[in-house]
């Protein structure tokens, strides 16, 4: 395989450019990263049906990653439950060197082969789940063990991957690979690398919770109410979908229904009787 994510930056001597020079070049290296994920469009459809079918059949969806892009899919999986109401453990995460340590950067966790299906084993993984790597590389140990003893196992797998052809695609049922090409650092995938899986993952995340119905039109009607701008948000949401005049009536509704969802529910009920 081609390590395109490790090759030569484009732009040499970086120590004598300006801060002008330097925030405008990488604005430009990050403008070609939309048009790769445009690319792999296809790829990340096939791999989001098989995650909603999974979880319309009771199923759950694992991230398994190590560095930035495994600390970055957790930061997705955190929003989900405040965001779309889901119950938390139906979209996970499993890290290199454990959630509990995000914020440590635990990177010779990446080599170990054991520990990712370790995890996988603890949460009773099974054929009902579907197991996504996430991997720069492609060849990341830690995730490329992973998946392999899924597949032994029967367990769907998917990944996002930044080289061609790499054995972490080999493991995957439905690879996705996003060639964002050399970094401005040499070899430095928290960049264009990091950006492409961010916008990937709020793309399956988002794409997936539409099609599990968690959104209304194109309102959060299923969003958790832990603070005051989320419930004045979800106030002005049930207002406007319910015809609701008065405010504060349509926040009694909400917090005695508990969300907007069930708010909208108990409108309609009500009127149909």
């Amino acid at each position: 395989m081609t390590s395109i994510t490790e090759l030569p930056s484009k732009y040499n001597h970086l120590e004598k450019k300006s801060v002008e020079e330097l925030t405008t070049l990488i604005n430009q290296e990050d403008k070609t990263v939309p048009l790769a994920i445009e690319k792999a469009l296809p790829a990340i459809q096939n791999l989001i049906r098989a995650i909603v079918t999974k979880l319309q059949e009771g199923g759950r969806m694992f991230y398994l990653g190590a560095g930035s892009g495994g600390r970055l899919s957790v930061l997705d999986v955190i929003e989900l439950p405040t965001t779309f109401g889901i119950e938390p453990g139906r979209v996970k995460a499993i890290l290199a060197g454990g959630i509990e340590n995000l914020v440590l950067a635990l990177e010779d966790k990446e080599d170990d082969e054991l520990e990712g299906w370790k995890a996988l084993q603890a949460q009773e993984i099974s054929a009902k789940d579907i197991v996504v790597g996430i991997s720069a590389s492609g060849t990341t140990p830690f995730v490329l063990a992973g998946l392999k003893r899924c597949r032994e196992n029967g367990i769907a797998t998917g990944c996002i991957v930044s080289n061609p052809s790499s054995p972490i695609a080999a493991q995957a049922d439905y690879a996705v690979e996003v060639i964002t090409g050399p970094e401005f650092i040499t070899g430095s995938t928290r960049m264009k690398s990091g950006t492409a899986q961010k916008m990937i993952f709020d793309m399956i995340s988002t794409t997936v919770m539409i099609q599990l119905g968690r959104v209304l039109d194109n309102k959060m009607v299923h969003v958790k109410l832990i603070n005051q701008k989320i419930t004045d948000r979800a106030v002005k949401i049930l207002m406007e979908l319910s015809g609701l005049k008065d405010y504060e009536e349509a926040k009694a509704l909400l917090l005695e229904q508990g969300s907007v969802d069930k708010a909208v529910r108990y409108l309609n009920d009500a009127n149909h009787h």
